[in-house]
């Protein structure tokens, strides 16, 4: 719920749900949807998943614990800054339990391997370093409608490296849709399937530090700063 902090603004007051079960019934994976993530997001909003649909294979955390910590970080520290400041996204994909993903990895649908996914797309199971982390595809409306040239995914790419902290992003051809990962270790690396295609940025690169503004001239700052 929100509540008044002692500036007046609205705050939101996380409710940290401990001790879950991984929910046996439909009833059980309701109350899980209404988690709430973040002030505009609840974990429903990140169970859609097309391999699951088609392939009747349900889409739910064996660790709900752990895919809500998770989650909530991307929520709070990627999406909902994008979002205030851009508008609504229009979510892809967000989590994968691990029947899902190693589904899709064995039929060739476009998912790596539980291991390299896990801390990404499965928010409910650690890396192999023992680090949390989770990810969403994401569709920026206000850059689709705005922005058209070849390259241009790269202001949005710029604009994120500046002022968010995220781990990682990978953008893709059809509507400049790009994972964003959260991660308690974050990477800071940028690649991309659209021209131009691979890394953009990752640290060590000529390009990795200091301010981009140049590449990104017209876009709003941060909403609140």
């Amino acid at each position: 719920m929100f509540v008044r902090g002692a500036d007046g603004g609205k705050q939101l007051q996380q409710t940290r749900e401990v001790g879950l079960h991984k929910p046996n019934s439909m009833k059980g994976l309701e109350d899980l949807g209404r988690v709430r993530l973040s002030e505009n997001f609840f974990f429903r909003d990140f169970l859609h998943s097309e391999i699951a649909d088609f392939y009747r294979i349900p889409n739910i955390p064996d660790d709900p614990d752990l895919a809500i910590e998770a989650g909530r970080h991307l929520c709070e520290e990627l999406l909902e800054p994008l979002q205030r400041t851009f508008g609504r996204l229009h979510i892809r994909s967000g989590y994968r339990c691990a029947e899902v993903n190693a589904f899709g990895n064995r039929n060739n649908l476009n998912c790596s391997t539980n291991a390299a996914t896990a801390a990404d797309h499965i928010w409910d199971r650690r890396d192999a370093d023992g680090c949390i982390g989770a990810t969403a595809c994401v569709v920026v409306p206000w850059l689709v409608d705005r922005y058209r040239g070849e390259g241009d995914w790269q202001k949005m790419a710029w604009w994120i490296h500046d002022h968010l902290p995220y781990a990682s992003l990978c953008f893709f051809p059809k509507l400049w849709a790009f994972n964003i990962q959260w991660h308690e270790r974050p990477a800071r690396r940028i690649m991309s399937y659209v021209a131009p295609r691979g890394v953009l940025t990752k640290r060590g690169m000529a390009n990795h530090e200091g301010d981009h503004a140049e590449f990104y001239a017209g876009f709003p700052p941060p909403a609140g700063c």
